[in-house]
């Protein structure tokens, strides 16, 4: 087996979002301060004409999706990252950058509505277009582990406080004189 070799993904479905540019949404879903709405956004996630609806048949009646998808404007990656919180730079593994050597994310988002071709969600931090790669039921049991360590980042809460992540970073003000 080449462990070199590419993988070939096919999105099955895409995310119609409130957010079309970066500095719009949340760093996290559920981190919604310094949004323009200041609440958890919904949006759609649309299946694309060749999944067949049996496969998304029997969400209904879960409360949480895991989304896995493509972080589809990224330019690249580097072994280390600044986040929003923690100072200093990071390892890019250690960090929910979405610059990464693969440029693929997750996210827990609430689950709405099951629609015709479609899925209504709460709580996305994901840009419109976003091109969804696979989507799994969040299951308590077996997905929450409430008391485990989060590393550097446990040291910041402790600190700053629980959830302290920023909001979305705001465009820069030009300078007095600067065309913008």
């Amino acid at each position: 087996m080449d462990e070199t070799a590419p993988f070939a993904f096919r999105p099955i479905a895409h995310v119609r979002s409130p957010y079309a540019r970066r500095i719009d949404a949340p760093h996290q879903s559920t981190v919604v301060t310094g949004t323009e709405s200041g609440a958890e956004a919904e949006a759609r996630i649309e299946f694309t004409d060749g999944l067949p609806a049996e496969a998304f048949a029997d969400l209904a009646g879960f409360e949480r999706i895991w989304l896995l998808f493509v972080f589809h404007r990224s330019e690249g990656w580097k072994p280390q990252v600044r986040p929003p919180r923690g100072g200093g730079k990071r390892g890019v593994l250690a960090t929910r950058s979405p610059h990464r050597p693969n440029a693929i994310g997750l996210s827990a988002v609430e689950l709405v509505a099951v629609e015709e071709r479609a899925l209504r969600v709460r709580g996305v931090d994901l840009l419109d277009g976003t091109p969804i790669l696979d989507i799994k039921p969040y299951v308590p049991y077996a997905d929450a582990f409430p008391a485990a360590r989060a590393g550097w980042i446990d040291a910041i809460d402790a600190t700053q406080g629980r959830h302290s992540a920023p909001g979305p970073k705001r465009p820069r003000r030009p300078a007095r004189g600067d065309p913008g």
